[in-house]
């Protein structure tokens, strides 16, 4: 899974198989067992409740194999130790696939995690006043995203086919408004010095910050698209049954009540939401 996937960069080395999580009775041939990569086990709970899905409806045994870092699964797919793996979001895998003679292909979207705008001074967007500062995380890929749930919100406009805008990208800012780069982890602390600044989920959590307090969430729309995590496949096996099954399994309302329970408005499922 692709939470929070940059905050901390790639380390240590893959974790090894840690058995099925189908169910226990279950006895599949090979041709039904599907490996799938995860990153960390915060999903083991979503996954468990997939691969009964997949049993019982499709007669697929879903196997999971958690890694500890963001390197090793996408290059287990490749290798062909994995079936499909589920941690990255669109982004990360189009910049994979760009170093590695596009090898895979997503094949199903997962859900989206949403940055969101905080204020201290402001209810609402329209009430940020002119010249005010809001504190952007500085890492290239969380700047971009802050920097275009800026734009979404109204408040500046970027320059267009810029891949990962920065500060230097903003066509137009109509109130003035200082844009401070700080470290993704010190945006919480900007909220209270600065009085307004975009926060990643892990991180308001983590300074206990309601996210129902956000005043600006971003959308998923076409410009959040590049954030969507999904489930990929190795690009020669994308069209196999198997894993259509498993992405099916995956996309349902049990699925959705499985990931308010366990993360509320921290997630939110992107399959079935038309891009405007």
């Amino acid at each position: 899974m692709m939470k929070n996937v940059f905050k901390s960069g790639l380390v240590m080395a893959a974790a090894g198989l840690i058995g099925s999580v189908a169910l226990p009775s279950a006895v599949a041939s090979a041709d039904t067992v599907v490996k799938v990569g995860l990153v960390g086990t915060s999903d083991a709970k979503l996954w468990k409740s997939v691969a009964k899905t997949a049993k019982n409806k499709y007669g697929i045994t879903i196997k999971v194999k958690v890694f500890t870092d963001y390197n090793q699964p996408n290059q287990a797919l490749k290798d062909g130790s994995l079936d499909l793996n589920a941690f990255q979001h669109y982004y990360f895998l189009n910049n994979w696939n760009a170093k590695n003679g596009k090898a895979l292909k997503a094949i199903g979207k997962t859900f989206i995690t949403p940055i969101r705008l905080y204020s201290t001074d402001a209810k609402k967007v329209s009430q940020i006043k002119k010249g005010a500062t809001i504190a952007v995380p500085n890492d290239a890929t969380n700047e971009a995203r802050a920097l275009m749930l800026l734009q979404t919100a109204g408040l500046i406009t970027l320059k267009k086919n810029v891949d990962l805008p920065t500060v230097k990208d903003i066509k137009q800012n109509k109130k003035n408004l200082k844009i401070k780069e700080v470290a993704a982890d010190q945006t919480p602390a900007a909220l209270k010095s600065e009085g307004a600044a975009v926060i990643n989920t892990n991180y308001a959590s983590e300074a206990k910050i309601k996210l129902s307090s956000a005043i600006y969430v971003e959308p998923v729309n076409k410009d959040s698209k590049q954030w969507i995590n999904v489930i990929a496949a190795k690009k020669s096996k994308a069209h196999k049954k198997a894993y259509k099954e498993v992405v099916k399994a995956y996309q349902t309302a049990k699925t959705k009540k499985v990931i308010a329970k366990t993360w509320g408005e921290a997630e939110i499922p992107a399959w079935d939401i038309k891009l405007k």
